[in-house]
């Protein structure tokens, strides 16, 4: 959030800080200042331009469309100007740019004035229009001033320029009583009351003119969503002259970055930055019935905005129509094409409205309309402040446009907000801000915040919180306000400090996440952090697997599209590799630690998982990787995947562990599941094409998902073993095996390794060959290879054929192989 030093001024006496003294203090109270930076209202501050006096003006010799003059800025010596405006004459009072300075012209870049000769005849300065000065558009002529302007009067004073500071506000969404200039002036102001001997004083803008002139033009009012719209307030003001803003009003947006438009809109605008009330302006005349009508209407009806935009409208947006039911704004977010003030607009109907922040979050991230007024509105507006708005605002547009109050205010407020009554113990007090402060130290600071004290005994005090303050809602809270003004570095902080010796758990999860997490990275993986939440969409439209009762929601006014803990952490990979595809990361290789959560017999089942992803290209796009891997394919294949699996399982220590194809898992087209007995260590696969689709991922997709925890349980301490190499050669023996498509080749591993016992080493699975026609229906060809070896002796050919006998004997009765020879 922007706000202007300047404009916080009005309400607040600031004598004697400077920007940086004020931004340090608004730091230690909770409003984190990101940067001050000092602004002019004209770029370089017109520095080294006067006001002059034309002396005297003749044509130029050399030139028909020039003139020379001789001008008195006041230094004592006539300056020799030549001059090209059509305008210019003797006796005038202009800005004179003298040699030296830089102006920022409207257009083009900045100019550095030189003294030196312009057809031959000296010049000394600039006699400035006024886009030379970057004060407009106007390039007719130069600027001539009144003629009593002081003669060698600086262009700033004239002008009475400002210098500004701009401080950047990285405002947290609890903050809904700082979303504005007097919201930060009030919290300012108690901090320097309590701290530096302050007033405290905060100058509010006076209302008490505002009055109803007549009742010419009543306008009808219905809230039909009271859920959305607890309060809705408006009056009619008719007769006003739609222009330019003055320029105080222009400086003031300005300052905090927003574009000037006309005197109505820029009221509105100005009272939002003042008070955090949003405010709209309708066009009467647009008003069918003259009646508004606050209402959410039917899914997918259409809604022209303000920026020419057809909008397909959701059933819970809020709609402030017309007495046809006709959209008129977004309420709280963005106004109608046609509804706006236009040049042409004479009568208004202003709107101060307090809206539900789930509402207006919801809309304006629906629509991407990331307006000011929504934001203002999802932190939680104050409902009690909508009149005085009001009449803030109607005061300024009768200054600035003229006009009548044409109705009385409408105030429709079924379910009026009183301020929250807390109470709150002194001792709870001190323990929990780890200082002793006396009950008179504590209510003098929430008086200074505005809160009132209602009740107050020896040992506890009961304190009414404004409306504005819409997260302080329990005593930890009325703590944490104590805290803020009191001051967070006024905490002592103890020279002592002990600790307590514990045992590290065996395995030490730390270091086994590490050592996995070290294995991955140094196998080309990315470690990715996501948070733990997601969006139950993903879960009513795509992973219908998982049942609606056992997502976890959660109220979640910063994002709501985020309105669930994730249950399953492949939707967070999945939106991992969708946003590194769009910044133009193709070859993806994605790993994370996390948990997922879900509701179960009654509580929230965490659980920890570690998940890895792999998309795109084997390898990157290198020729030596072409001509080593020339004629097969570049695609990461499902096996890469298996591979990194089972030698993470590996690196765990793991061994002997079961597999079953997935099956009904809406997440994988095709996969595997490792496991003991019941206990699932990981499940893998390629991830469905209708999921990677939905996402948007342009490439295939292979998923991981590791039980953490279980993995972490099974889990022993290793001893670590070391073995010789054979001294003696090993040698190898081939099989080629008829058998049903139903038959894995880890049963075939599994009979060779029960039969080979120490022999043999390892078996190798290098061809697999299908023909209906040759082989059969349902039938396959493996190409299988074992390797022999015996750390003891040279096995002899007859010891080998032996167990291949053996091993020929139980494919064919079990298996029911037939052995290709």
């Amino acid at each position: 959030m922007k706000v202007s030093l300047n404009w916080l001024k009005q309400y607040l006496n600031l004598d004697g800080l400077s920007p940086e003294k004020v931004g340090e203090i608004l730091t230690d109270i909770g409003l984190e200042v990101e940067s001050i930076e000092r602004t002019e209202s004209i770029k370089g501050g017109l520095a080294g331009v006067f006001v002059g006096h034309v002396v005297e003006r003749e044509k130029h010799p050399n030139a028909d469309k020039l003139s020379v003059t001789k001008v008195d800025i006041g230094t004592g010596n006539l300056l020799n100007i030549v001059c090209g405006a059509p305008n210019v004459a003797a006796g005038q009072k202009v800005l004179v740019a003298t040699v030296g300075t830089t102006l920022y012209p409207i257009e083009g870049d900045p100019i550095t004035l030189k003294k030196g000769k312009i057809r031959g005849e000296d010049s000394e300065g600039m006699i400035c229009a006024e886009d030379e000065l970057g004060l407009g558009h106007d390039h007719a002529g130069i600027m001539v001033l009144p003629p009593d302007t002081p003669v060698g009067q600086s262009a700033k004073d004239y002008l009475q320029l400002e210098e500004d500071h701009l401080i950047e506000i990285g405002l947290t969404p609890n903050r809904s009583d700082a979303t504005n200039h007097l919201g930060v002036a009030r919290d300012l102001a108690a901090a320097l009351k309590i701290n530096y001997g302050h007033s405290g004083e905060v100058c509010v803008p006076e209302v008490s003119k505002f009055k109803v002139d007549n009742h010419s033009l009543p306008i009808e009012v219905s809230v039909e969503n009271t859920e959305a719209c607890p309060r809705y307030s408006g009056v009619v003001i008719k007769g006003i002259v739609v222009g330019e803003s003055p320029d105080w009003l222009k400086r003031r947006l300005q300052a905090v970055d927003v574009r000037p438009i006309n005197n109505i809109v820029d009221v509105t605008n100005f009272v939002l930055h003042e008070l955090g009330q949003p405010l709209h302006a309708f066009d009467l005349n647009e008003i069918k019935g003259r009646k508004i009508i606050v209402k959410t209407l039917p899914a997918g009806s259409k809604f022209l905005s303000l920026d020419e935009i057809e909008r397909t409208l959701h059933a819970e947006d809020l709609m402030i129509c017309d007495g046809d039911s006709t959209g008129m704004c977004i309420g709280g977010v963005f106004g109608g094409l046609h509804s706006g003030v236009k040049d042409s607009t004479v009568n208004i109907f202003l709107e101060a409205a307090h809206f539900s922040p789930t509402y207006i979050r919801r809309s304006s991230m629906r629509h991407n309309l990331r307006t000011d007024a929504a934001k203002v509105f999802e932190k939680g507006s104050d409902p009690n402040v909508t009149v005085f708005a009001l009449q803030r605002a109607a005061l300024l547009m009768q200054e600035l446009a003229g006009g009548e109050i044409a109705s009385e205010i409408i105030d429709i407020y079924p379910a009026p907000v009183v301020p929250q009554q807390i109470t709150v113990n002194y001792t709870y007090v001190n323990t929990l801000l780890g200082v002793s402060l006396s009950p008179a130290e504590v209510q003098q600071i929430l008086t200074a915040q505005g809160m009132s004290i209602v009740s107050a005994d020896e040992k506890t005090f009961t304190v009414a919180v404004p409306t504005n303050k819409a997260d302080v809602t329990r005593p930890a809270d009325i703590v944490e306000e104590i805290l803020r003004i009191y001051g967070f570095n006024r905490v002592a902080i103890s020279e002592k400090f002990s600790i307590s010796a514990a045992l590290a758990p065996q395995p030490d999860p730390t270091l086994v996440r590490n050592a996995i997490g070290d294995f991955l990275a140094a196998a080309g993986f990315n470690e990715i952090m996501a948070v733990s939440l997601s969006q139950s969409r993903y879960y009513r439209q795509a992973f219908k697997n998982i049942a609606d009762e056992e997502l976890v929601y959660i109220n979640n006014t910063s994002n709501v599209q985020l309105d669930i803990m994730r249950p399953d952490m492949l939707m967070s990979g999945l939106e991992a590799i969708v946003h590194n595809q769009n910044r133009q990361q193709t070859r993806l290789r994605l790993f994370e630690f996390g948990k997922v959560y879900r509701f179960k017999n009654g509580g929230i089942d965490e659980k920890a998982q570690l998940s890895i992803f792999l998309s795109g290209d084997r390898f990157g796009k290198s020729w030596l990787m072409q001509s080593a891997f020339e004629g097969s394919s570049n695609k990461t294949p499902y096996f890469t995947l298996k591979g990194y699996v089972q030698n993470v399982l590996s690196r765990l220590g793991y061994e002997g562990y079961q597999e079953t194809v997935v099956e009904n898992d809406e997440r994988f087209a095709y996969g595997l599941q490792y496991h003991r007995g019941p206990q699932t260590l990981v499940t893998f696969g390629r991830v469905s094409s209708a999921l990677v689709k939905e996402m948007g991922v342009r490439n295939e997709v292979y998923a991981a998902v590791f039980e953490w925890d279980t993995l972490l349980k099974s889990l022993r301490k290793q001893n670590v073993t070391y073995q010789e190499v054979s001294k003696f050669p090993s040698t190898s023996r081939d099989l080629a095996l008829i058998i049903e498509n139903s038959i894995k080749f880890s049963d075939i591993a599994a009979i060779a390794r029960k039969v080979g016992k120490k022999m043999i080493k390892d078996v190798t699975l290098f061809d697999v060959y299908e023909n209906a026609q040759q082989l059969g229906e349902g039938k396959r060809s493996y190409a299988v290879s074992y390797l022999f070896e015996d750390a003891e002796k040279t096995l002899e050919d007859k010891e080998v054929d032996k167990v291949m006998n053996q091993l020929i004997g139980e494919y064919e009765a079990k298996l029911g192989a037939l052995i290709r020879r």
